[in-house]
């Protein structure tokens, strides 16, 4: 089926390192929803959670992967609308409704949790643990969806050979895999950065709505506006060593 003969071309390697990285890039605002989404959960069960959660997101993307005409036949228009804020009829696709729901989702998602963290409401843990488990798999497994999407939409973009694909995907899962223990901590631990990883999922949001009205907003401004808000938070974060931070409501098991 797989063709492992292209390795012997240094083009292939070059091709793999690079949809690695874009993997891997890509997949920071997946860890970042996991991590907020886990952190529900009783202390013992986030690990499980989170592993589970990129086992899945892998998992989708393996399988789309496999499914490419599938994928491509999906940027077909399903039926054509009119809309006054567009210069011309609107062709409706079914990427273009799952972009749709899924930023929907994450505008949802990312705005109680905010209302959540500074209004302390507290969630009705009188469900037991497994079903208070199987709901955060759930939210998981339909931000997965979408983010898969547009990762092997950006896969295919850029490489032709399907097995290339597959092992970039996995690489740059174990990556994540490795390091999302430790940016979930992080970002737990400080109520800022929570605060600012938040406010990213409700830009990623707006984006995939936008997306799916083919408004495309160029990623690499909204990576720069992610990674330049860190980096000013970071230095915040070191002038404010010395001072208690601030304490938000947080709704997980004790």
């Amino acid at each position: 089926m797989f063709d492992i003969s292209v390795f012997s071309d240094p083009n292939t390697w070059v091709s793999l390192l690079t949809l690695t990285f874009m993997e891997v890039v890509l997949g920071i605002d997946n860890i970042i929803f996991i991590s907020i989404i886990v952190n529900r959960l009783p202390k013992d069960q986030q690990g499980r959670g989170r592993t589970i959660g990129l086992m899945l997101a892998l998992l989708f993307r393996i399988g789309l992967l496999l499914s490419i005409t599938w994928i491509v036949s999906l940027k077909e228009p399903l039926f054509t609308i009119n809309l006054p804020f567009l210069a011309a009829d609107h062709g409706v696709s079914g990427r273009d409704l799952i972009l749709f729901a899924g930023g929907l989702f994450l505008l949802a998602k990312s705005t109680t949790e905010i209302h959540t963290k500074l209004q302390g409401e507290e969630e009705s843990h009188e469900a037991g643990n497994y079903s208070s488990f199987a709901r955060v798999i759930v939210q998981i497994i339909l931000i997965d969806i979408v983010f898969s999407f547009d990762s092997i939409l950006t896969a295919v973009g850029l490489v032709d050979n399907v097995l290339v694909m597959i092992l970039a995907v996995i690489i740059a899962m174990g990556i994540m895999l490795i390091f999302a223990k430790m940016i979930g901590d992080f970002v737990n631990q400080n109520p800022t950065i929570k605060m600012l990883a938040l406010s990213f999922l409700i830009m990623i949001g707006i984006m995939l709505v936008m997306e799916s009205f083919h408004q495309e907003i160029p990623k690499g401004y909204v990576y720069f506006a992610m990674f330049f808000s860190l980096g000013v938070e970071l230095l915040n974060l070191r002038l404010r060593k010395k001072v208690p931070p601030v304490e938000l409501r947080d709704s997980r098991f004790d």
